[in-house]
């Protein structure tokens, strides 16, 4: 099999992953009770050490779906996860040391305070001591909350919560983090400040796979894209290479065109 086809979406599942692949996924089915269709179909991705992936699709394409998967919230109903080269379902405790996950829904306890938020999740990573205050002091400054530190989260904005919730995925410092959709809803400032941080962690080593359906979000933070709806890959690649492949000029136009224009309120 030559390089090209391999590389085309959906022919993952025909090779192994390759030795710097971080986060591979084969062959992926997730079906939901009552729906006339899966969540997931043949899905397929593999996301290189160091490399900052978008996962990019419309409201219920299957990004959150994927991200629960390939973090070990559930299981697939058939299909395989690796985590650097580790099986998912055959050692989920080695590789819950090196992955970290920033949710959708803001996972943070209003009545607590940042502190002890950052403490209680720091515990759930099995963090103690020396080392879990000073990962908590890092993750204060990370966020730039320290002022704010003995606050009740109830009293947080919204963008506030955000950088919070962002803090408490890399309190373990993982190798492979993992975000779904953690701009929404927030001020420019906070959006801002988290794109910086983001690509730091990513210049720093940290391979990230996001999900997002802002184009401008991926298109500028990515270094390669994939766009999914139906719940698979329907094409993937670097922003410029994808623009260049299609003859299209802009990624929105080419997302409208491989995914539709029918509204998705979900």
């Amino acid at each position: 099999m030559d390089e090209t086809t391999f590389m085309k979406p959906g022919n993952a599942s025909l090779s192994e992953p390759g030795p710097n692949v971080a986060l591979c996924a084969r062959s992926l089915v997730k079906r939901y009770k009552n729906s006339d269709h899966p969540a997931l179909h043949n899905f397929n991705l593999d996301v290189q050490q160091g490399e900052f992936y978008g996962l990019l699709g419309p409201n219920g394409a299957g990004k959150t779906t994927a991200i629960s998967i390939l973090t070990g919230l559930f299981p697939p109903d058939s299909g395989i996860v690796r985590i650097m080269g580790m099986v998912f379902r055959e050692r989920q405790n080695e590789i819950k040391q090196i992955l970290g996950l920033v949710p959708q829904n803001i996972g943070l306890y209003d009545k607590l305070t940042a502190r002890e938020n950052l403490t209680f999740f720091g515990k759930l990573c099995g963090i103690r001591g020396k080392k879990l205050t000073a990962r908590i002091q890092q993750s204060l400054v990370f966020s730039r909350l320290t002022e704010h530190a003995l606050q009740p989260v109830a009293t947080f904005s919204t963008g506030m919560k955000r950088r919070l919730n962002l803090a408490v995925g890399l309190l373990n410092a993982p190798q492979v983090l993992v975000l779904d959709e953690p701009c929404v809803g927030i001020d420019a400032q906070s959006r801002h400040l988290i794109h910086e941080q983001l690509q730091d962690l990513n210049q720093r080593g940290t391979t990230i796979l996001y999900t997002t359906h802002y184009i401008e979000e991926a298109q500028e933070l990515c270094s390669r894209i994939g766009i999914i709806d139906n719940g698979r890959i329907v094409e993937e690649g670097t922003p410029t290479a994808l623009l260049q492949q299609s003859g299209i000029a802009n990624l929105e136009d080419l997302f409208l065109h491989l995914t539709g224009k029918e509204l998705r309120d979900t």
